[in-house]
């Protein structure tokens, strides 16, 4: 792209004028592109999303018994923490754009993508988790994707999010694999972590 076919630069002083108009609006400028309150929902859905997830690994990390289960209850509790880091992000990010950020118990479980599943083993556990996130994956995917260039600041946090929910849906992939026997029934798609 050469320097013709780039956006003029605002002048410093239309800069300043534009600064002093809306002062209560905080971060949201005029140049702000998206619509504010469709990202406001979509933001709140996401938040649901991430805290049914906390509450899942969080329920999983207490509950998961046998043999192979310290490695993995430590899994689960390092996933349930990074999940309430996403949620807090995306909680910052709602206020930012002017928002309020929803944490009502009563829609949380309508709003979020991922079900809340408990799983009766810890494979089941393992799966429901995967499943979970491959879920979270798509949905930041879809959401970076409507975002597009018109608000790059929560486009960038999503992209942030998204890459470690990349990442534990690997984890999660990689600890089915150490129990072969009890999760032949899972497609070889999702042993593998792999999305379509």
């Amino acid at each position: 792209m050469d320097m013709k076919t780039k956006s003029p630069l605002t002048d410093t002083q239309t800069l300043r004028r534009n600064a002093r108009q809306h002062v209560d609006d905080g971060a949201v400028t005029a140049g702000y592109a998206a619509d504010r309150e469709s990202v406001v929902k979509l933001l709140n859905d996401a938040l649901a999303t991430e805290i049914v997830c906390v509450l899942r690994y969080r329920r999983h990390y207490f509950m998961a018994r046998g043999i192979d289960s310290q490695s993995v209850a430590a899994e689960f509790l390092a996933h349930s923490n990074e999940e309430q880091g996403h949620a807090d992000q995306i909680a910052e990010r709602i206020v930012q754009l002017g928002g309020e950020p929803d944490f009502s118990p009563g829609s949380l479980a309508g709003r979020s993508h991922a079900e809340y599943v408990a799983g009766n083993s810890l494979v089941d556990m393992i799966r429901e988790d995967l499943v979970a996130e491959r879920i979270a994956i798509d949905s930041y995917r879809d959401a970076i994707r409507y975002l597009g260039g018109d608000d790059p600041t929560t486009r960038r946090m999503l992209e942030g999010i998204l890459a470690m929910e990349e990442e534990h849906a690997d984890d999660l992939a990689d600890l089915l694999q150490c129990f072969p026997a009890e999760s032949k029934n899972t497609p070889a798609s999702m042993k593998a972590g792999k999305t379509k």
